[in-house]
């Protein structure tokens, strides 16, 4: 980036098929969600990668951890896969943090990503929405939790113990591959440490109040899908609430997935790809 940090770009799958980029929500990685793109493998090229300070890339500044210089990352990535990979038509696939930043990224800078393909995004309501004041206490409740994450492990399984036991719907396989693909080495300290710092994490969360992704949705310049988390179950996460609801007052294409949360990808990865592979056909994308 041009302020001196690395963001990895990786390519797999099928370098002759339309071409797919990837990435995650905050705190997470996205090797982590390979219960979803391993998937698309076969039919897609996919562009992997991880938000600055997350997964594979290493730790930079604190400083320069904001939603402002994840636009600008978002801007240099496009331009690098393009220049490096060759100019094809991309469509971006994004969840939570890297949903919301994509759709200000596209706001701000016009069409790149083409079709947007959004997982459960947990945009800021506009002002005056009912939503607006549950996402607040949302967030800061989340951010709170964030700063009291255990910053480091023993072993990777000892993360994914964790992960089983407050996340019980995901994929079998999903806990230790999130568990690794969040974690790094330090073999100084002879332990492992969270890829994205606690402070970082928590630092996203509660500045996530920017009502400027939510009010342009319905202006932006390419195809969107929101695809969301159960809002009808008894515990209704707000980013499902949300979805459905901009969905409604924006009039976005919008699917929710019954009995799944936040997660929805890793919890239930072939329902995800059924549903973005009819939104990406309509729009000229045949995997």
């Amino acid at each position: 980036m041009e302020d001196g940090a690395t963001i990895r770009l990786r390519q797999h799958g099928n370098p002759a098929g339309p071409r797919l980029a990837l990435s995650h929500g905050n705190g997470l990685a996205i090797d982590g969600y390979f219960s979803f793109w391993n998937l698309l493998r076969a039919r897609y090229e996919l562009i992997l990668f991880d938000f600055r300070n997350h997964g594979q890339n290493p730790t930079h500044r604190f400083d320069h951890h904001n939603w402002s210089q994840f636009i600008n990352d978002l801007e240099r990535i496009f331009n690098a896969i393009q220049d490096r990979l060759g100019a094809k038509r991309t469509a971006g696939v994004f969840h939570s943090l890297s949903a919301v930043a994509s759709t200000m990224h596209t706001q701000r800078m016009g069409k790149r990503w083409d079709p947007l393909v959004l997982f459960d995004p947990p945009f800021y309501p506009r002002d005056g929405h009912p939503l607006r004041e549950l996402q607040t206490f949302n967030e800061d409740d989340i951010a709170a939790r964030a700063e009291r994450r255990t910053p480091s492990y023993a072993d990777p399984s000892d993360l994914a113990r964790q992960f089983r036991k407050y996340l019980p719907g995901w994929k079998p396989e999903a806990y230790e591959l999130m568990a690794r693909a969040t974690l790094r080495r330090d073999d100084g300290a002879g332990k492992w440490v969270l890829a994205c710092p606690r402070e970082y994490e928590a630092h996203i969360f509660r500045t996530n109040r920017e009502a400027a992704a939510w009010n342009g949705v319905a202006h932006i310049p390419v195809p969107v899908k929101l695809i969301c988390g159960d809002p009808t179950g008894d515990d209704k996460p707000p980013p499902a609430l949300i979805g459905k609801a901009l969905a409604e007052e924006a009039h976005v294409d919008y699917d929710f997935i019954p009995g799944t949360t936040h997660f929805l990808q890793i919890e239930q990865p072939a329902e995800c790809v059924r549903l973005m592979e009819a939104f990406l056909a309509r729009h000229g994308f045949f995997g």
